[in-house]
């Protein structure tokens, strides 16, 4: 940390209410009300078109709500004259000036917000790009935008980081290392909030998600929970008499796939009604586990009628 900054965040939330924004017939966001709170990383979740870039973009004071309010920390993000000391963030790494090198870029921002200078190699450092300081940012990758970008967010050391589309154009290193500082800011008792379209990468690092389609909200619960709102769930067995229990199943209106001669995938039943019967018909079990639904099918499950653009279909 540099000095000035103050050593808790736990009390750092970005709490929205009753947040509205209309574009003349357009409602991009409707009476959307969340919070995010720190020492954990919040997924920001919803289909194309949903809403999400405009209620970043309310967060940080580039657009300015219809009705309700959003703040951080108790207060409106636009009344912070050093915003970079209070919110890092990242909503696109393309919207930078291509003729300055990623120090200058930096020192600017620094400059502008009264950051110490010294923070400039530290965050190049940290974010693999001490090596090409000296470089003219048009001539970087997006990946390496991204990675500036990222620099440029965690500059003022702030105890909130906000972050649209993070992983776009980083190879697998790039994409872990973004996991890990992520996790790792969380642990510091940051605020971390991330929106994103890779399902993959959320249920590997979000432990909250806040999901929104046509600009209204889906849902505000856990990883674990959301995932488990997946009408896909399923119970693997694994038994010596496949064949025998498989007929027990099905009388109860089970379905059965075998995956081999003693390992079979159950939907339908619950493990719990599955032992049951197992035990009831003396049949051998050496395996039952529940398995959950993976964050994309329970994605896709509860948002299918919020997505604004379907391939194939019309509604």
């Amino acid at each position: 940390m540099w000095p000035g900054r103050r050593n808790s965040t736990v009390d750092t939330v970005i709490e929205a209410k009753q947040l509205t924004k209309r574009y003349g017939d357009i409602v991009a966001v409707n009476d959307l009300t969340f919070t995010v709170r720190p020492g954990q990383v919040t997924g920001f979740l919803g289909p194309n078109g949903a809403g999400k870039s405009t209620t970043l973009r309310m967060i940080l004071g580039l657009n300015a709500p219809t009705s309700g309010s959003v703040t951080v920390d108790g207060v409106p993000f636009s009344n912070r004259p050093r915003g970079l000391r209070h919110v890092g963030a990242l909503l696109d790494a393309q919207d930078v000036h291509g003729g300055r090198s990623a120090a200058a870029h930096l020192s600017a921002l620094a400059r502008s917000n009264r950051i110490p200078l010294s923070r400039v190699d530290k965050v190049l450092h940290e974010v693999g790009l001490a090596g090409a300081a000296r470089r003219r940012i048009g001539g970087f990758s997006l990946g390496m935008k991204q990675r500036l970008g990222i620099a440029g967010a965690l500059l003022g050391d702030p105890p909130v980081l906000l972050f649209d589309e993070p992983l776009n154009g980083l190879d697998p290193e790039g994409v872990l290392w973004v996991r890990g500082l992520f996790r790792r800011m969380a642990s510091e008792g940051r605020t971390v909030f991330v929106s994103s379209h890779m399902m993959a990468e959320m249920q590997h690092t979000a432990d909250q998600l806040i999901v929104i389609g046509q600009g209204e909200l889906i849902a505000d619960q856990s990883l674990v929970d959301f995932s488990a709102r997946s009408t896909h769930l399923s119970v693997t067995v694994h038994t010596p008499d496949l064949a025998a229990l498989a007929a027990v199943l099905t009388t109860e209106g089970a379905s059965v796939q075998q995956e081999n001669d003693e390992v079979g995938k159950v939907t339908g039943l619950s493990a719990a009604r599955i032992g049951e019967l197992a035990h009831r018909h003396r049949i051998v079990l050496h395996e039952l586990t529940t398995q959950t639904s993976s964050l994309e099918v329970a994605f896709m499950q509860l948002t299918a009628d919020s997505a604004e653009y379907l391939a194939g279909e019309s509604r």
